[in-house]
């Protein structure tokens, strides 16, 4: 075989095994596209499926969504209905309110108009009345004139001048009382001063007595008291020097010393024999001797307490003492050391208002009456005996001229003793203070008032400022506003006519008219 028929052959087998590979491929190639289409087809099947499905379920699903659109829009419907029912009928009431009040309104103004026309009639009627009363009033004066034979303005001078005299005897006494009030204007100052003082401070007083009475759980142990022949009384009386007054009064003793000190300790030391039962003489002596010590306990107590409730420092022992026996001291029914403390307090006041020391006015105020702690003991007086018990105890030279010059003895050398004699004669003298004092101040107040309510036209009337001032308060219809000066000079002449009386008396009328309506 040649070369040619070899490459031949070759070219032949190469284009057979070609056309065969190409067959088999095509081959190949068909049946994956067979595949591939029925694959898709059954794809496309399942999508089919799936897209149907997903309808149905939208369908359903939308449905749903419909029905619950619907009941929810039916029910906001619903609602929506009632509340515009609601609104008729708020509407259909108020409306019906609007027609009754506009009958209402109408009702009124017809009433209203009816009062008018009243109203109008009755004016109408007065001023017709008004013209009667003037013609008449014009005839009367006419007929006047012609009865006294003068004129209306001869008799208009005849009645000025008069009135012009009463009134002159007036102006004079006023000229008078202004002079004696421009006399006292410099004391305005001090008298602020004074009631702001006793404003800023007010004590009870207690008032004591010379007796004091124990009492007893039967009439019995009276006889045990007295004792056999007496002894028992006697041993009492010795050694406390206190009187025992054993009479008829059930079941009490009375004790009498004009020392309260010593009415005290008795006091005490029977109370506790009474309760103990045991009563003689070896007895008596005992319980005399503690009681004397309580009390002596109790002096330093109630010094302690007024010093430190007047804040004045330290002070020495034994004035502490000498302040606790002012305790049991009085004078007209006024407690000595309460009397004491109210002047520290109050001269204390004054003295800040001036701008002095408040520390050492209280304690001069409050040491002023020291002497009177022993002056039953000592001979002189209290002033006297105050003085030598401070020099001895070396205290303030202000707190020496408190105390001599507190009564007017000699003149004050310092602010703080003339604060302290003011504070004294304030507390000596204020309302309540002393028995007398308080019986006397009652007594004018109840006779400025009496004399006040006297006059026709007087509601009521208090006396007030410690009987300085009245307040009269008359009724309105039986007095009118030019009657009232009439009256405050008629109730000032009586009350000088009738009453003795320090200074000078405000007399203040008052007339109030009140119109009171309510609203409905």
């Amino acid at each position: 075989m040649s070369l040619i028929e070899t490459i031949i052959s070759i070219l032949l087998a190469a284009i057979v095994g070609t056309l065969i590979g190409y067959f088999i491929r095509s081959y190949v190639y068909e049946n994956k596209i067979a595949r591939s289409k029925e694959k898709a087809q059954q794809i496309i099947d399942e999508a089919i499926k799936v897209s149907e499905t997903k309808k149905r379920q939208t369908l359903i699903e939308i449905k749903e969504e419909h029905h619950k659109l619907k009941l929810e829009t039916e029910r906001e419907l619903k609602e929506r209905k009632t509340i515009v029912l609601e609104l008729e009928t708020r509407v259909s009431s108020r409306e019906e309110n609007l027609d009754n009040r506009q009958r209402t309104i109408t009702r009124r103004e017809e009433q209203l108009s009816f009062k008018e026309e009243k109203l109008e009639n009755k004016s109408y009627e007065l001023k017709s009345k008004e013209e009667t009363i003037i013609e008449k009033l014009l005839e009367q004066d006419k007929l006047l004139q012609e009865i006294s034979g003068y004129t209306k303005n001869q008799a208009k001078e005849i009645l000025m001048k008069k009135v012009q005299e009463e009134i002159s005897l007036e102006v004079a006494q006023y000229i008078k009382d202004e002079e004696e009030k421009a006399k006292f204007e410099a004391d305005k100052k001090a008298k602020s001063y004074i009631s702001l003082a006793i404003q800023k401070y007010a004590a009870e007083m207690a008032s004591e007595k010379t007796v004091s009475v124990v009492s007893l759980p039967d009439d019995d142990m009276k006889g045990r008291i007295i004792g056999r022949e007496g002894r028992n009384i006697r041993t009492i009386e010795t050694l406390t020097g206190v009187d025992l007054i054993i009479d008829d009064t059930p079941e009490a003793v009375v004790l009498s010393c004009f020392d309260p000190i010593r009415r005290e300790v008795a006091k005490n030391a029977l109370e506790t024999l009474v309760q103990d039962g045991r009563i003689h003489p070896a007895r008596i002596e005992e319980v005399v001797e503690k009681s004397r010590r309580d009390i002596e306990e109790h002096i330093r107590e109630f010094g302690e307490e007024a010093v430190f409730e007047t804040t004045i420092g330290r002070l020495h022992p034994d004035l502490v003492k000498l302040l606790g026996r002012l305790n049991y001291r009085t004078s007209y029914g006024q407690n000595v050391l309460r009397h004491s403390i109210e002047t520290a307090f109050i001269a204390g006041k004054l003295a800040a208002e001036i701008g002095e020391d408040e520390v050492l006015a209280r304690r001069a105020g409050l040491l002023h009456d020291i002497g009177k702690a022993v002056d039953h003991e000592v001979e002189g007086s209290h002033v006297e005996i105050g003085l030598k018990i401070i020099q001895k105890y070396r205290e303030h030279k202000d707190v020496l001229d408190a105390i001599a010059s507190h009564h007017g003895d000699v003149e004050p050398k310092s602010i703080i003793a003339s604060l302290v004699a003011a504070a004294d004669a304030l507390s000596a003298a204020r309302p309540g203070a002393r028995s007398e004092s308080l019986e006397n101040y009652v007594n004018r107040l109840e006779k400025l008032e009496e004399i006040s309510n006297s006059f026709e036209g007087v509601d009521k009337s208090f006396a007030i400022q410690a009987g300085r001032e009245v307040r009269v308060l008359v009724k309105p219809e039986n007095i009118n506003d030019i009657e009232i000066h009439r009256l405050a000079r008629d109730v000032k002449k009586k009350i000088e006519e009738q009453l003795n009386y320090p200074g000078t008396i405000k007399i203040t009328v008052v007339r109030e008219t009140r119109a009171v309506e309510v609203a409905k």
